[in-house]
């Protein structure tokens, strides 16, 4: 109606001047939106740089220990962090027990040496280490204290998570539905997988025809 009056009044040229003016501002939105996205693809896109190793004479790039890969060039005490099960207390008693510098170099060590850190981090008992420093103490099955590292103790952490699944215990349904089992709230967090916000009510088919009233 209004283009209509528009074109009465001033003519057919009004009309499409209006027309032109519209279709450049829609131009101009959707190009701002292509950019937008653009920026937002280029920022994930953002590749992360794999640590780069310096060959230094008389250290070995890579030490396995463990079942882990090693940087040969860290010392010690932080490389032997990088074992799962190995924590910074257990580290440091693994060190005290088998005489190593903790700030030599792990590229550095021999044979005997390295065989010697994973014999204590497998069996810490044999060499006296705390009770309070194993990671499986009193096991349910064998019913004796033993500390797993690596591969052992992600295999023996799922198989305890089967177990309780089984049982149908408290821990066990938590586990099934994702969700936390030590009594943490729920409210505002873990609500992934779910619809945030607020969502209205349908109201009744009565109040709906009054307020059309």
């Amino acid at each position: 109606m209004w283009l209509l009056l528009t074109k009465h009044k001033y003519g057919e040229s009004m009309g499409n001047k209006i027309k032109d003016d519209n279709k450049t501002a829609k131009a101009e939105k959707e190009d701002s939106k292509k950019k937008k996205d653009d920026k937002t693809k280029d920022e994930k896109k953002v590749e992360f740089k794999k640590p780069i190793i310096k060959s230094i004479e008389g250290v070995r790039g890579i030490v396995r220990l463990g079942n882990a890969d090693l940087i040969g060039s860290r010392r010690v005490k932080g490389a032997l962090l990088n074992v799962k099960g190995i924590s910074h207390n257990f580290a440091a008693a693994i060190l005290a027990i088998s005489g190593v510098d903790r700030n030599r170099m792990i590229g550095t060590l021999t044979d005997e040496e390295l065989h010697k850190l994973e014999d204590i981090a497998k069996n810490p008992i044999k060499y006296k280490i705390p009770r309070f420093l194993i990671n499986r103490r009193a096991d349910p099955v064998t019913g004796e204290d033993v500390h797993l590292i690596s591969s052992d103790l992600t295999f023996v952490k799922k198989a305890d998570i089967d177990s309780l699944k089984k049982m149908q215990c408290y821990k066990g349904v938590r586990h099934q539905f994702g969700l936390p089992c030590r009594g943490q709230h729920t409210r505002s967090s873990f609500r992934t997988g779910v619809r945030m916000g607020v969502i209205k009510k349908k109201e009744a088919p009565k109040k709906a025809a009054e307020n059309k009233k």
